[in-house]
């Protein structure tokens, strides 16, 4: 087979390093960014697109003056059952996750369904039964879908596929360009639960207590939090669902939209004992570690105890914590300070950590 002829093209040469997609391109870091960046944004350029947050708000001057929100995303799992979860339980609360950290109500969702010839008519039932369960539980109606069968070999089972329709109240801004000095940074839970679940099945390991993936949906949490500053102004700034590259992503994804600084207590993350031991034998950082029920906050600091009590008084968010602060210095970059008075750079992961998680 001949080389791909790459010599036409005008995207940086980050990309020109890699002739072929490999899994760091998926990863939820730098080459993922620069994938999405320098050749889909680049080929697709438009003013909705360039929003570059988890869902695309879309002013259609329709429904009372609310926005439109429009997500998408796809599942390839493996295994498509694990602790606390399953492959479509996960499709609905992703693309609900991503629908809400817009600011946006969640109503819609298409599900596409690509099915490996020989799959368990049994196994696909299941699926299809957490997923009804899922849209029941976030609100949510699933209205439209398609499916197309592989050959057996080509599949690994069932890809899903989900998109999802919300609208975004007048007046609420919530995008990650939106950090402003001073505000100060949220975790709604405990860090790497959902990436260790799927590690823990594939390695074998055994723990006390079983780690289960943290998969939920945060559109109550949300609305939740939003309520709390009704009567004194935006109560969020920005808001993340911390997925592939998990919280460290993040915090570099905010920093950079927004050309400010972050700084957090490394002490301060919450993580369990058993994923911190399981990372420790992985060798994996927790700070990289995909969830799939939590979310990462920026809110202003006159509003943050009283975000933070809304947020402990919901199911998700009953271990929300503040781990750190919006800050003027080194804009685009985010700082850990360590236990013992570091601090260190937290960069974007630059590859796969944890392949097939979601």
């Amino acid at each position: 087979m001949a080389a791909p002829n790459i010599e036409g093209w005008t995207c940086p040469i980050p990309l020109q390093h890699y002739p072929t997609i490999v899994l760091g391109h998926g990863s939820g870091g730098k080459m993922m960014n620069d994938l999405i960046r320098h050749l889909f944004a680049a080929e697709f350029k438009n003013q909705w697109l360039d929003q570059m947050g988890d869902s695309t708000g879309i002013d259609i001057g329709l429904y009372g003056g609310q926005r439109m929100a429009i997500a998408t995303d796809s599942f390839v799992v493996s295994p498509l059952f694990f602790p606390g979860s399953d492959i479509g339980e996960l499709a609905v609360n992703g693309t609900v996750n991503d629908l809400a950290m817009s600011g946006a109500k969640p109503h819609f969702l298409t599900a596409g369904f690509i099915l490996e010839e020989g799959l368990p008519m049994e196994t696909l039932g299941k699926i299809a039964a957490s997923m009804a369960r899922a849209c029941q539980k976030a609100g949510v109606h699933i209205v439209t879908g398609d499916t197309k069968v592989v050959n057996k070999g080509h599949g690994d089972g069932v890809y899903i596929n989900t998109s999802g329709v919300g609208f975004i109240p007048r007046g609420r801004k919530i995008e990650p360009d939106q950090a402003r000095l001073g505000d100060v940074v949220i975790v709604s839970g405990t860090m790497g639960d959902h990436g260790i679940a799927i590690m823990s099945m594939r390695e074998g390991l055994q723990f006390d207590s079983p780690i289960q993936s943290d998969s939920a949906p945060l559109n109550g949490l949300v609305e939740a939090m939003l309520a709390a500053g009704s009567t004194a102004g935006p109560a969020v700034r920005c808001l993340r669902d911390a997925t592939r590259g998990g919280l460290a992503a993040v915090l570099n994804e905010l920093a950079a939209a927004s050309k400010v600084g972050i700084e957090f207590e490394e002490t301060k993350v919450p993580v369990r004992q058993e994923v911190n031991a399981a990372c420790e034998m992985l060798g994996l950082d927790p700070l990289y570690v995909a969830n799939e029920g939590k979310l990462v906050a920026i809110v202003p600091e006159e509003l943050a105890e009283e975000v933070l009590a809304a947020m402990q008084a919901n199911p998700y968010g009953q271990e929300a914590v503040i781990i750190g602060r919006v800050v003027a210095d080194h804009p685009g970059v985010v700082l850990a300070k360590t236990a013992i008075g570091a601090s260190r750079v937290v960069d974007l992961p630059s590859g796969e950590l944890l392949p097939r998680i979601c």
